[in-house]
């Protein structure tokens, strides 16, 4: 893994820009110019991706970091950022996400203000002064061997089998399908039975929720693993065991502010590995369908540079 000091100098190259003109339902679409135009304030050349889709975008990030980017920009939400994320990990080319999603988890977890204004103009600084941080990632591995990197968290239980059915279904659009998915998902809730290895340590836990995060925050601001550092090597699990249904939706408001994890029936773990197995669950990654179980998660120390 490559070393990383807060003083490193940003490499030289243009600063491409990836923009999900859909982030947030559109309401930050007309600040694009103003964003592209304070960062080529920054005295380098600046270059707007062209995408139409999720892989489209994750490519497109690809070959501006292999044809010479010096620095690479994420305009949107977390879904936005986890893709651009992709093609950073693990080199000398740093980052800059600006919240202008419905949820930003990861650049308001790692420092970065919520206002997209705000957040170029850090950026924007940092690319001018030659400046960046480090930050954790957690690197994800499925049975296809094929790894993914993300940022927040990744949900293995109630929340991804919830993602999963709204992305199933065709009817209502919007909000209310995921409303739905959240009252049909409900009426199925049983506790599954997970294998969880921390550190080569295993056991077998009956759950509802389970979480991995290396930030704290997810859904737009739910502090599922809320103690979770992006900065200290860690990663921390989140377990929510046998939850009937008026628990859980009693417990669930909690988790904004982080104080489900002082109910009797909520664990809280920390480690550097985590193997998760369970039957028929597909796990999300900062809000993004990833893969199915089992995993393994590894906290990867300073595998992304932020432009901060």
């Amino acid at each position: 893994m490559l070393a990383v000091t807060a003083h490193d100098h940003v490499p030289p190259g243009p600063v491409a820009v990836l923009a999900n003109p859909t982030a947030g339902r559109g309401r930050h679409r007309g600040l694009l110019p103003e964003l592209l135009a304070r960062l080529g304030r920054a005295g380098r050349p600046v270059e707007l991706l062209r995408a139409r889709t999720p892989q489209e975008a994750e490519a497109a990030c690809h070959a501006a970091v292999a044809g010479g980017a010096g620095a690479l920009v994420a305009v949107g939400g977390d879904g936005t950022v986890h893709r651009a994320m992709q093609a950073v990990a693990g080199t000398a080319v740093p980052f800059g996400p600006v919240p202008a999603g419905t949820g930003n988890d990861f650049a308001v977890e790692t420092g970065f203000p919520a206002d997209p204004r705000a957040a170029v103009e850090v950026i924007a600084d940092a690319l001018a002064a030659g400046r960046s941080r480090p930050v954790d990632l957690a690197r994800l591995s499925g049975p296809d061997g094929v790894d993914r990197w993300y940022g927040a968290v990744l949900a293995a239980g109630f929340d991804a089998i919830v993602n999963e059915r709204a992305n199933r279904m065709r009817w209502p659009r919007g909000p209310r399908r995921y409303d739905l998915a959240i009252l049909v998902e409900l009426a199925r809730l049983r506790p599954r039975r997970y294998r969880l290895t921390l550190d080569g340590v295993p056991q077998e836990v009956d759950a509802v929720l389970v979480a991995v995060g290396n930030a704290a925050s997810y859904g737009g601001g739910m502090r599922i693993c809320p103690d979770a550092d992006p900065t200290d090597g860690l990663l921390d699990v989140v377990v929510g065991g046998r939850f009937d249904r008026r628990t859980l939706m009693r417990v669930k408001p909690r988790i904004y502010r982080g104080t489900h994890v002082t109910h009797p029936l909520v664990r809280a773990y920390r480690a550097r590995t985590v193997e998760l197995a369970a039957e028929g669950i597909t796990t999300y990654a900062d809000g993004e369908r990833a893969v199915d179980l089992p995993v393994t998660v590894t906290a990867v120390p300073a595998a992304l540079r932020l432009l901060r």
